[in-house]
């Protein structure tokens, strides 16, 4: 199987999409990552991330939805995306089946990963991790879409900015405790849906995606 670098996965119409295959040394488990809506798997935020837990022991799988493969800007139909994650899931399994597997996302990827995994468990994957859960459009608050999440059976961890325009943490805290103990949420002070952070907060970019990537992998260890 790819030793890492470049490489493609299967996509839902029978073709392929890009995706990236990032091994860590030593590597404690692996996730795949999937972008949101308006930014593909390139982004500097997605390979920025990425790095940061390549960096901490876990091997990511990066890759496309077929609407960003193709250029277009309206994501794919949840069905499309959904399968997407689960050939995400499986190239990631074959390619890292010895190591404890996991699924992350970024906004929509997230949201997407989560349906999938509420309509029918992804193979082998032990929890979600989700980076701005986007809980609902910008100024319009509502919690329907968190409504699958009870579906979700596995555990699940929640990285937030308190910022966050796409969550309104006074809705999401709610939601993470009804959850129970499957769910954890993680709030990054000052930071907004792009995670990053005003120069008034006494902090910066760097360092919250270093604590993020410190949350983020040791919760996946932690669930090894």
């Amino acid at each position: 199987m790819d030793a890492g670098g470049a490489c493609r996965i299967a996509s839902p119409d029978g073709g392929s999409v890009a995706a990236r295959l990032d091994r860590a040394v030593d590597a404690r488990a692996a996730c795949t990552f999937a972008h949101g809506a308006g930014a593909g798997m390139h982004h500097a935020f997605m390979a920025a991330f990425a790095g940061t837990l390549v960096g901490r022991g876990i091997t990511v799988l990066r890759f496309q939805f077929p609407f960003q493969e193709a250029g277009g800007k309206r994501p794919d139909a949840p069905a499309v995306a959904q399968a997407t994650v689960r050939a995400a899931v499986a190239f990631l399994q074959e390619a890292c089946g010895d190591l404890p597997l996991f699924a992350a996302g970024k906004s929509f990827g997230g949201r997407m990963t989560s349906q999938a995994q509420a309509a029918l468990p992804l193979a082998g994957v032990r929890g979600l991790v989700f980076v701005g859960f986007p809980l609902h459009p910008a100024k319009r608050p509502g919690t329907a879409r968190a409504a699958h999440l009870e579906a979700v059976a596995c555990p699940m961890l929640f990285l937030q900015g308190t910022r966050d325009d796409l969550a309104d943490l006074t809705l999401m805290r709610p939601i993470v405790a009804a959850l129970g103990p499957r769910a954890t949420l993680i709030e990054m002070a000052d930071a907004d849906h792009a995670f990053h952070v005003r120069k008034s907060s006494g902090s910066d970019d760097a360092t919250v995606m270093a604590r993020m990537g410190d949350h983020a992998a040791t919760w996946m260890q932690d669930r090894s």
